[in-house]
């Protein structure tokens, strides 16, 4: 097994996907005292048939922060394969991801999310553990302008997170369904009890913005004692096609007025060109560190051991 760290400082990382997966990897390198909380919003592909089947959280998201948690020895990241593999062929379990169905599996013999994720994360060996941000199934509903072509100032109401993440038009606002939906309990202690609080990198709307809209988890996001830490995306995704990266931070203070922030962390290939990014960035109460944290290839990924030398050093003081 990997050797662990010294205990390290108390971190929550926020987020969904690809981009929580990126931090995870990254903060693993920084501390063994590291809680993912994941959205849990996902209406798409196996998880979408998964939560439907039998009304569960969907384990998509929790699945890709537990491999992303595995060890970096040769069995750790055995099981991060096995959890991410897909079944093939055109059967009823073709498409579905191997972990998805053991954590749905382990659910409905525990009947708790959270012990499911627990014994989960012991079988894998995890650095850290995997919490769900609501203790229920929720829907994300978009305000989005110029769906229809024909008539590109309309706003048109788009509901599903699948398809809010793919479809036409400028998303301008997010809510979600049921409103105000309970927090998970293990999610508001890890955060009052943290001593930073890392949100993003991910998509904006669906897997960033969503945890200041679940009443609980906002609020211990803004009252925490933790120094809080925004690490900004690369490029613009699907649902933020167009956005600069001050944009980002101006929709992200439209959904949650009173956020305000230690640190963001921004490549320089995103915040070049932006004029407006520190002022919107110091209007959050935020110091900006512009700083290489792209993969040295060009591609559209965070470099795991670039982000890890600049938690590193934020939370060293």
């Amino acid at each position: 097994m990997t050797p662990t760290l010294d205990r390290g400082p108390a971190v929550v990382a926020l987020g969904g996907g690809h981009g929580l997966a990126a931090s995870l990897r990254a903060l693993r390198r920084v501390t063994s005292d590291l809680t993912a909380v994941v959205t849990v919003a996902d209406d798409g592909g196996s998880s979408g048939r998964l939560r439907a089947q039998f009304d569960i959280l969907p384990p998509g998201d929790l699945r890709m922060a537990l491999a992303a948690l595995c060890g970096d020895d040769r069995e750790g990241r055995q099981w991060a394969d096995v959890l991410q593999s897909r079944f093939g062929g055109d059967g009823p379990l073709a498409g579905h991801a191997i972990g998805n169905l053991l954590i749905a599996g382990i659910w409905e013999r525990l009947g708790d999310p959270v012990s499911g994720l627990d014994m989960v994360g012991k079988l894998l060996g995890v650095q850290g553990r995997v919490l769900p941000m609501a203790a229920v199934p929720l829907d994300i509903e978009a305000d989005v302008i110029g769906v229809d072509p024909l008539h590109p100032d309309e706003v048109t109401r788009v509901r599903g997170q699948a398809r809010v993440a793919k479809c036409p038009g400028v998303v301008r606002q997010v809510r979600l369904l049921p409103d105000a939906p309970s927090a998970c309990t293990e999610t508001v202690e890890a955060i009052r009890a943290a001593d930073h609080i890392v949100l993003g990198p991910g998509s904006w709307f669906t897997s960033v913005l969503v945890h200041l809209l679940v009443p609980e988890v906002a609020d211990a996001i803004l009252t925490t004692d933790a120094k809080r830490i925004l690490t900004m995306n690369l490029v613009p995704a699907d649902e933020t096609a167009g956005f600069s990266a001050s944009a980002h931070l101006e929709v992200l203070a439209e959904h949650a007025p009173t956020l305000r922030l230690d640190t963001i962390v921004c490549d320089p290939t995103y915040a070049e060109g932006d004029p407006h990014l520190a002022n919107y960035a110091a209007s959050l109460g935020a110091e900006l560190i512009v700083t290489p944290v792209r993969a040295s290839d060009g591609s559209p990924r965070h470099d795991v051991n670039r982000l890890a030398s600049v938690y590193a050093d934020l939370m060293a003081h």
